[in-house]
């Protein structure tokens, strides 16, 4: 068994705090991918707002992900821009 593997919920909501920044390139696709096979198609992911590294890391690799339909920066009721919502394309069936 392998002691780096975090089981976690699949319940929408990611949030990157207990997560080192060199994980997020394979941690936020494979996060999506088990959302999309739960047919969760809106994601929020929780990156804080600090100096902004964080954020312009996560959308950098949001950008490049095919099966995201687009994302923005939360609302102020959903964590303003401490955190991003990600639209996810439906899957092909």
């Amino acid at each position: 068994m392998d002691d780096n593997v975090i089981q976690m919920p699949i319940d929408g909501v990611l949030d990157l705090h207990n997560f080192s920044p060199k994980d997020l390139r394979h941690l936020i696709p494979d996060y999506l991918d088990e959302c999309r096979k739960k047919n969760i198609f809106q994601v929020r992911i929780i990156h804080g707002k600090g100096i902004g590294n964080l954020r312009r890391t996560v959308h950098a690799i949001l950008g490049r992900l095919p099966e995201v339909k687009g994302f923005k920066l939360a609302g102020e009721g959903g964590g303003g821009w401490g955190a991003t919502l990600v639209d996810l394309r439906k899957n092909d069936t």
